[in-house]
């Protein structure tokens, strides 16, 4: 059976396979060499049209989850940071902790690598079909705060309640008053068993009374929903950001 170019287009845009055109003429050479039959050749078409389409849905489901950039587990330095479990993590990239509206929370000082994995497991959650939303602790509250002040907050509450998957970045680098820390209880106890958070600190659990203004009882009754269903990664080691600068010399680490 032998298709001009011009059929096949039409008929791919009729079907609605947009990347069969492009795909067509390397299969169509992989098919001369192996010898594949027309049933074989059609086969690998809709295979590479199905994955490319997958492709898309994955990158869109990314952008609208709003990650800062891309990052992949493959790409996590494993050996850089010795205290993550590899095998923890991999098991986490799964998503059934997803499934079961579980928590994942990864501890630990600056650069070592916590919004690496949080995106990462994001990524993988993307890839399966959730929806994810990514956002930093900071964007969170002042979002809630806008929409209190214009009348708007269920609605703009939502946003953060209705996705499977909500990581929630740099929770302690910035104090959060009392206002803002009864915003991000709302969210964290809206999603207490119905949905799941990722969520990256660079302060331990003992210190987040100082993360909410010396507030004990709402970090207390934050850490008690986060913590129920929940995994954490403490993460040990140095900056990864800044491990070149002291392989040359122009940062020196403190000794004594």
């Amino acid at each position: 059976m032998n298709l001009s170019e011009e059929r096949l287009e039409h008929l791919a845009d009729k079907l609605r396979l947009p990347d069969v055109p492009a795909l067509v003429p390397a299969l169509a050479q992989q098919a001369a060499e192996r010898e594949w039959s027309f049933a074989d050749f059609a086969e690998a078409l809709l295979q590479a049209q199905s994955d490319a389409a997958d492709v898309r849905a994955t990158d869109t489901i990314q952008r609208l989850a709003g990650f800062p950039v891309r990052k992949a587990l493959a790409d996590f330095d494993f050996s850089f940071q010795p205290s993550v479990n590899k095998k923890q993590v991999t098991e986490l990239a799964s998503c059934a902790f997803v499934e079961r509206a579980e928590n994942v929370v990864l501890l630990g000082p600056p650069g070592v690598g916590k919004t690496h994995l949080a995106i990462a497991l994001g990524a993988e959650a993307a890839k399966r079909r959730m929806q994810v939303k990514f956002t930093t602790a900071a964007r969170l509250v002042a979002s809630l705060s806008e929409a209190r002040s214009a009348g708007t907050f269920s609605r703009r509450l939502q946003r953060f309640v209705r996705p499977r998957l909500l990581i929630i970045d740099e929770v302690g680098f910035l104090p959060l008053d009392a206002g803002e820390a009864s915003l991000l209880f709302e969210v964290v106890c809206r999603r207490y068993e119905r949905g799941s958070i990722v969520l990256t600190s660079n302060k331990s659990y003992g210190e987040w009374g100082e993360v909410f203004s010396g507030d004990t009882v709402i970090a207390t009754a934050i850490l008690d929903r986060l913590l129920h269903h929940s995994t954490t990664i403490s993460i040990k080691g140095e900056s990864y950001r800044l491990k070149d600068k002291k392989k040359a010399g122009i940062i020196t680490t403190p000794t004594g």
